[in-house]
């Protein structure tokens, strides 16, 4: 326990090595496709990603050329029409998905609706669909609708404990339903495992990639996942509202019925019929018309990954975590703060989440010293590393910014205990 709460030789040593660190970073020079405010620590990138420098200029053609040069004629001229796969295909790479699996658009609560249903409709008379307690809340509100839709038993098993209930209920389950990072403490779970033990018990495993899409290689194709959601706006950095992606599995797509059938998905959608015949590829995972503009921007912001591997990716962001709970460790000893994140690099995605029955307002005072995180009620603080423009450096101002805040009791004026909207 630190004697000394501002001692300057832990904070020494933690800066040489944090130095030494980002010296060493074959990802340094990436952080140069963001645009980063000057003296901000951003480590809310799981909830929002920075600004990718390529998104500027590629909405300002969008909006001045594109829209308001050729109009209509964009469809064509400018390739809107292929956005949605375009795109998609881009999103495949980082998640390990081969070409023609993967479409963008419309939000992730559409996109969860449209493939859980789909997939719980390609094992009819199965009557259980799992989920996770500890789900993100819309997740567990869809599965839920889609239970009420289909007559399914809906069942919330943890992450742990499911492989044992798919065992247990071989035969029943038709959909297992998780996410391989748990949004609040940054958990990771096995999805190869996960998803083995779904396909043992004949069951199709459908996985939420928000926490994991550009933060970590998933491999979607060599775990042989069947359907996968995520977002387009936290590691992929797409923008506020960023559209969603869907993943639908080659062997799927034939027999891939969904519910929202929007023309855009239909095999002839200028023919304009009057019933629906779905295409025969990864096209019919399209619903309607896109957002084009956030598509354009999600498409540019992706650029930011180019000549990166997820694998250096998953490299810099365990480094990253890791020094962020060495530095708690050291720092924050005696002033409260619990870990929540394992320590165990297998079970840690590219978050850190520390209990503290304070946290609202030591993250709000936190956010007011240039340091932004976030929080999770009850009384979890969260901070997210996106390994493309985060450093070490920014990790240790981080916890040392929380340390003089938790050991001054900066966070008890009443500035910040009044709670905004969004948390």
């Amino acid at each position: 326990m630190l004697t000394d709460p501002a001692d300057p030789a832990d904070l020494t040593g933690l800066t040489t090595r944090a130095a030494a660190l980002d010296a060493a970073d074959p990802l340094a020079a990436v952080r140069d496709r963001f645009l980063l405010p000057d003296g901000v620590v951003y480590l809310d990138g799981n909830s929002l990603g920075a600004l990718p420098a390529a998104v500027p200029a590629a909405v300002e053609d969008a909006v001045h050329r594109q829209w308001g040069t050729d109009l209509i004629r964009s469809w064509n001229a400018n390739g809107w029409w292929e956005a949605p796969v375009r795109t998609g295909d881009a999103i495949g790479r980082l998640v390990g998905a081969a070409p023609g699996q993967t479409v963008a658009g419309d939000s992730t609560s559409v996109q969860l609706f449209n493939t859980l249903l789909a997939a719980a409709r390609l094992r009819p008379g199965r009557r259980l669909l799992l989920t996770d307690p500890d789900h993100f809340p819309t997740d567990q509100y869809i599965a839920d609708s889609v239970g009420r839709l289909l007559g399914l038993d809906v069942r919330r098993v943890p992450a742990r404990d499911a492989a044992a209930a798919l065992a247990a209920e071989a035969g029943n389950v038709a959909v297992a339903a998780y996410a391989p990072v748990d949004y609040r403490t940054g958990e990771l779970y096995d999805m190869a495992a996960l998803t083995a033990a779904a396909h043992a018990a004949g069951a199709l495993m459908h996985w939420d990639l928000c926490h994991a899409a550009g933060a970590l290689p998933v491999g979607l194709d060599a775990v042989q996942a069947d359907f996968a959601v995520g977002c387009g706006y936290k590691y992929l950095s797409g923008g506020p509202g960023a559209p969603a992606f869907a993943y639908v599995a080659h062997r799927h797509q034939e027999g891939f019925d969904h519910p929202l059938t929007g023309w855009h998905g239909h095999a002839e959608p200028f023919a304009m019929a009057g019933t629906y015949t779905p295409a025969a590829d990864i096209t019919r995972a399209r619903i309607g018309t896109p957002a084009l503009l956030s598509l354009i921007a999600l498409e540019a912001a992706l650029t930011a990954f180019d000549g990166v591997e997820m694998a250096a990716v998953r490299t810099k962001s365990l480094s990253l975590t890791g020094f962020f709970q060495e530095c708690a460790d050291l720092l924050l000893d005696g002033l409260g703060f619990t870990a929540a994140t394992a320590r165990d690099p297998e079970r840690r995605g590219s978050q850190v989440a520390l209990r503290h029955p304070e946290a609202y307002p030591l993250v709000a005072a936190l956010t007011a010293r240039g340091v932004i995180g976030d929080m999770r009620a009850p009384d979890l603080l969260r901070f997210g590393f996106n390994a493309l423009y985060v450093t070490h450096a920014d990790v240790l101002r981080a916890v040392a910014e929380l340390r003089d805040i938790a050991a001054s009791g900066a966070h008890l004026a009443p500035a910040f205990q009044q709670r905004p909207t969004v948390t």
